[in-house]
């Protein structure tokens, strides 16, 4: 298995892989938040390649934002303005820059959940 971060979204609400979603990794330092990735999910919900990898996958704070909102709407959903759920961001910490990091969403127009996996 790869060293980095990589992501999947899961649509609990259809019992599919969420195709279409933007997900943008920042890399945070104090205040500062600087965009080091950003892409869309594939047709396995999954994005065609690590975000942070080999030299630019460092020990810190990182959060991951996943544009579900858009998501939703281009499925056809509807959802309230605001919509309860439009962007989720998942802060965590990267302990260990030799380790694989994968944060999975598993989404709903109304909830979410997220774990670190495999």
């Amino acid at each position: 298995m790869s060293v980095g971060i990589t992501s999947h979204v899961l649509d609990v609400s259809s019992g599919r892989p969420a195709v279409g979603v933007r997900i943008d990794l920042f890399r945070l330092d104090g205040n500062a938040a600087d965009l080091v990735h950003s892409g869309v999910t594939n047709t396995d919900g999954r994005l065609p390649e690590p975000m942070l990898s080999g030299d630019d996958f460092t020990i810190g704070t990182y959060e991951l934002l996943f544009h579900v909102g858009d998501y939703f709407r281009e499925k056809g959903e509807e959802l309230p303005e605001p919509a309860f759920l439009d962007q989720v961001p998942i802060r965590f910490g990267v302990a260990n820059h030799t380790s694989h990091y994968h944060v999975p969403l598993l989404i709903a127009p109304w909830g979410y959940n997220t774990y670190r996996g495999s």
